[in-house]
Parts: C-alpha cells; structure tokens; sequence
C-alpha cells in the first residue's frame, strides 16, 4: 500500500505535457516567440538547425508575442523553432571554491579548471539592503595610492567612480588598486572591454598573490548586451554574498560605462525611444539601482568598497552616464589627459575630484592638510601659464608665491610609479608635513 501512495506520487510529478512555444520572428538582437505564456526574466532554450539549443532570456512582450534576447550570437534559427521555457529555479551556488576562478555573466566557469561547486544559492540578482539598516562608512580604505589615501580619503562601504576619458589611465590605475587594497576579497568586472585586456589584468595587475583572493566576473565586447548586463549584476551578487560573509570586499567594476552601453542596446532593440545621446529613460533608472546594491549590508562585521570607471566619452565630463554616475556616487576621482600628457601619473586632477565620505573617515589635521594642498595647487593654477612667460612677479602676494615655491614637491608627492606601495599612514604623514 505504501509502495502504491509513493508510485502516485512519483506519477503525479510528471507533467502531463509540457510547455512548448514558436520562433515567430529574429530582428537583430532580439527574438519573437507566440505559442506559452512567458514572464519576463524567465530563461528558455531555442532550437536550432542542427539539433542543439540556444539559451535566451524574456526581456519584454507585447500582446501574445514574447521577446526574447539570446545569451550568445544567434545562428542556426529558423521560423518554427520550438521554444521550451527552462525551470525558474537558479542551480548557481557559491563557496570558497569561487576565490581564484573566472566565469561568466552566467556564473560558468571559463578558466578550464573544472566546475564549480558551493554550498550557498546564488541568485543573479544584486541584494538590496534597507537603507536605514545600512552599516555606515566610519573607518578609511587603504587603497595604496598616494594621490587618494591622502586627498581623497575613501571609507570602507563607500562607491567611488574613476572618470576619464580614452587612454588616460583608468585600467593601469584599477590594477594598482587591485593589487594594493587592503581587502579580504577582491571582485572584479570586466564588462565590455578589450578581450586582450583580461589576460593582462589577471597576469600583471592582480598575479598569483591577488588571484587567490579574487573573483572575475568577464564579459567582454563581443558578447552579447544580456551577458554584459547579467556579468556586472552577478559581480554585485558576488560581492554582496562575501561582504554578508563577514568579509572585507572591494568590488571593482570597469566599466559602468559599457553596462550602460549594453542597457542602451537592449532598450533599443525593444523599440524604447532614445532620449539623452541616444540612452532610453530606463537606462537612468537602471543604473541607480545596480550602484544602491553595492555598499556595506547589515552585518557589523563585513564591507563592501565599489570602485567603477566610468569612460568620459570625447573627455566630455558633462556626459549624461558621467553626470549620472557622479550624482549617484558617494565620490568621483577625475582623471585629466592634461596631467597624462606632462607625464603627471596617475593623471588624478585632486582638483576636480571629492570623496564624499573623506570628512567621516579622517583626522582633523588630516582634513586640514588636504585642504590647504588643495588651495596651493589651485593659487598656482591661476599663474600656471604666467611663469614661463616671466610675467609673474614674486612678492605681490605671499600665499601665491609660496604656491609656486611648493608646486614642485606638491607634483612629486602626488606622482607614483605603477610599482610603488603608498601605505595610508605613510601617505598621512607625508601630506601632513609637507602642508606643515
């Protein structure tokens, strides 16, 4: 009798049919299917010609047709295809197996070191935390650069933008970073760059010391809009997941730019109308919600530190994904090609960049020092262009010729070699007697 109330029951879990939609259309990036009722988000296999499946995503419908956008190029579709929907359940599971490895948007594993296990679930979607059970930003971030530790002083929890624009620097700056943050774990999204870009990150910016304590989320430029979309949520994810871990995190992301390229994409395809330089509305609204997932949790023990780039398109600083990412951001560090072209490296315009958590972090003497390096650095400015010309006389104001008799070590201080360390403390010292 048990035996027969266990088979009922084994039968009773075999669906009597199963799902199954048509490929009614294929329009650049995006794919139409009719035939089962599809929610959007929900992950379905496509069949091709020759047999095997492509995996896509629901992105949108419209009367009875659902749009579908695939995770890789799509070749070998036909009209008529059937179209299965995949369970909603995720299968991705993380644990301290991930520290060292590389994956995908999708959480694969692409370093040819074999699968990848875990004992907590996973979910692709970035976490939210209640912004009133937020743990504040109280204690600096070491992130061993001079420039940064010293005048821009990041805190732990804290989400800061790298902005510049082509060649100035952003990456050589990610990986000194990368390589000098006092962290427990580093993850790290390569979203939309340069294939060629990865090898050199992993062998010369992180190394077989940084690797082990870090993740790689890539998704590079020949990838389709969704996987670039997906690579920089579920680096959040990850992130999120070490930081309720009690961890240490700093999340790097390069760059929030190509997320937004790929969110523009994606919105064009569904027939969204462009509005600021060609990005839809719903770009703006996505882009705060992917940076409010990142900062601390709720947890007393554990952080979680975001660094983006963002790419100035044409140096323009007024670029509607800059100027968003700069109201969105708890701090942005400029990066000008004016300091990059006088060998001035990192090509940090102290400036033009504010720490938005600096004063809750910090000293007031510390405070005081970076002030007032800031105020010499912007007297001479003003005469800059005066003094090759012999046309700056010395004497008429003091704190202006004492600007200039300071600049030179003010230049130095603020240079640093790809290679050399800059401790916090060290950095403090320094400011605070030079400015003495």
């Amino acid at each position: 009798m048990i035996a027969d109330a266990l088979r009922k029951l084994e039968l009773d879990a075999v669906p009597m049919a199963t799902p199954t939609g048509r490929l009614v259309g294929a329009s650049g990036l995006l794919l139409e299917a009719v035939g089962c009722p599809l929610h959007t988000g929900q992950r379905c296999q496509i069949e091709t010609v020759g047999g095997e499946w492509l995996d896509a995503q629901v992105v949108g419908f419209r009367d009875k047709l659902s749009f579908l956008m695939p995770f890789k190029k799509a070749i070998g579709l036909q009209t008529g295809a059937r179209v299965l929907p995949s369970p909603d359940k995720s299968t991705l599971a993380i644990g301290p197996s991930w520290l060292g490895r590389m994956v995908n948007g999708l959480g694969e594993p692409i370093d040819g070191l074999g699968k990848l296990g875990g004992e907590f679930p996973l979910d692709y979607t970035p976490p939210r935390v209640h912004p009133l059970r937020k743990k504040p930003v109280t204690e600096p971030l070491d992130v061993g650069i001079r420039a940064i530790n010293s005048m821009l002083t990041i805190g732990r929890g804290q989400r800061v933008g790298l902005m510049a624009g082509s060649g100035v620097g952003k990456s050589v700056l990610l990986g000194m970073m990368t390589r000098q943050t006092v962290a427990d774990v580093v993850v790290v999204g390569l979203i939309g760059e340069r294939s060629r870009e990865v090898r050199e990150f992993v062998d010369m910016s992180l190394g077989a010391e940084g690797m082990r304590k870090a993740v790689l989320v890539i998704a590079p430029a020949d990838e389709s809009p969704l996987m670039r979309i997906m690579a920089t949520e579920l680096c959040h994810s990850i992130a999120a997941h070490y930081r309720d871990q009690g961890k240490n995190v700093l999340l790097l992301v390069d760059s929030l730019t190509r997320y937004a390229m790929a969110l523009r994409e994606q919105a064009l395809a569904l027939g969204e109308p462009p509005a600021t330089k060609g990005y839809p509305p719903s770009v703006f609204s996505n882009l705060p919600q992917l940076v409010e997932s990142a900062g601390n949790g709720e947890n007393a023990v554990g952080s979680m530190s975001a660094i983006y780039t963002v790419l100035a398109e044409g140096d323009d600083q007024q670029d509607p994904v800059v100027d968003t990412a700069r109201a969105i951001l708890d701090g942005h560090i400029v990066l000008t090609r004016e300091l990059a072209e006088r060998g001035h490296y990192p090509a940090i315009n102290v400036g033009a960049s504010v720490s938005r958590c600096m004063a809750h972090v910090i000293s007031p003497s510390h405070m005081n020092a970076a002030r007032a390096l800031k105020a010499s650095v912007a007297r001479h400015d003003r005469v800059r262009d005066l003094i090759p010309l012999g046309a700056y006389v010395p004497g008429a104001d003091p704190m202006t010729d004492k600007a200039v008799n300071l600049h030179p070590h003010i230049e130095d201080f603020l240079c640093q070699g790809a290679k050399e360390p800059a401790p916090y403390a060290n950095c403090v010292e320094h400011l605070e007697r030079l400015m003495a």
